[in-house]
């Protein structure tokens, strides 16, 4: 499969090629949920998915996983090193890693706005230092690096039908979404680093703060005020969703079936939360594998279906049609 996405994206350097896979690989071992919904696009857009999100997974693997020794200084010094080389790759096309050999030249084929990748760096480093968010004020300015410019990455390549800015802020908002939906999931694996992304004001609101959280983690038990807590995070979430729906119907038609199984696979996980009674500081919650099957199958026929309206003969253009073709021959 790797070869066909390869091929229909017109990517045919080999160092290029051997770049693409690598990210390919990284989303297939790291994002699980989301390489399924990715698997749902057209062959010539996933290679350019599978760059962004192996470029977002190593440099987010430089602050959490690569080495747990390595000191905050060390980590950052690595995080320079791969701003730098990204800022090299993307004025000459060249780079030292794959993964940012890749995610260049995807920036350039879309025309992807460049801050965009300046602002999540910003996140990444706030991550070496940064434990705790006091307001949803504070988490959400670094959400926009950490998950909102990822949604608006994406718009490029995924394409719409209506002009991209109209587009842009429910693409925004479903980055978050997912993102608020990790944090409240790995609420216990992130306390164990030594980072709470919950809101202070949120968790305090129910009479919850981290020693609180470190009791539950440490001991085992559990406490109504941390379920009220992680409630009131969920609703919070589910709301951030809803702003985010409206955004599917704005893209092509297409890419409709993938970002569609993104949502609702997403979704499932705050669903397996609340199923667990909220207990995700003992045990991680996961969305059924039966689900899985039967949101990638439902897919499947959405994409059938997109496909089997495309090639009507007599078929209306969706609006925004001709601003969709224009971008994608402009690689914008």
């Amino acid at each position: 499969m790797t070869r066909r996405e390869l091929d229909a994206a017109g990517i045919t350097g080999p160092d290029l090629r051997a770049a693409y896979a690598r990210c390919r690989r990284l989303n297939a071992r790291h994002g699980r949920t989301y390489f399924l919904a990715t698997r749902l696009l057209p062959l010539e857009r996933r290679a350019a998915v599978h760059a962004l999100y192996g470029f977002a997974r190593w440099a987010d693997d430089i602050v959490d996983d690569l080495d747990r020794d390595r000191a905050p200084d060390e980590r950052d010094l690595l995080l320079k090193r791969l701003e730098g080389d990204l800022a090299h790759a993307l004025r000459s096309g060249g780079g030292t890693e794959p993964v940012v050999r890749a995610v260049a030249d995807t920036a350039d084929r879309y025309a992807i706005d460049v801050t965009l990748f300046a602002d999540f760096l910003a996140s990444m480093r706030a991550d070496l230092t940064v434990t705790d968010y006091p307001t949803y004020a504070d988490l959400r300015a670094y959400m926009h690096g950490s998950a909102a410019v990822i949604g608006l990455q994406m718009l490029p390549v995924l394409g719409t039908v209506v002009p991209r800015e109209e587009a842009a802020p429910h693409a925004a908002a479903l980055g978050v979404a997912f993102q608020l939906t990790n944090f409240l999931r790995d609420v216990g694996e992130d306390l164990d680093r030594g980072r709470v992304y919950l809101p202070a004001d949120l968790l305090a609101a129910h009479g919850v703060d981290r020693a609180l959280l470190e009791w539950s983690r440490r001991t085992g038990r559990t406490d109504p005020r941390i379920r009220a807590a992680f409630v009131a995070a969920e609703d919070l979430t589910r709301d951030v969703y809803r702003t985010a729906e409206p955004g599917i119907a704005m893209l092509d038609p297409r890419v409709r079936p993938c970002i569609r199984a993104a949502f609702t696979l997403y979704g499932g996980i705050l669903d397996a939360i609340a199923r667990q009674d909220y207990t995700v500081l003992h045990r991680r919650a996961v969305v059924p594998r039966r689900r899985r099957a039967a949101t990638a199958a439902a897919g499947v026929l959405r994409v059938a279906g997109a496909r089997w309206r495309a090639r009507l003969p007599h078929a209306a253009p969706a609006p925004g049609s001709a601003l969709l073709e224009g971008k994608e021959k402009g690689h914008g």
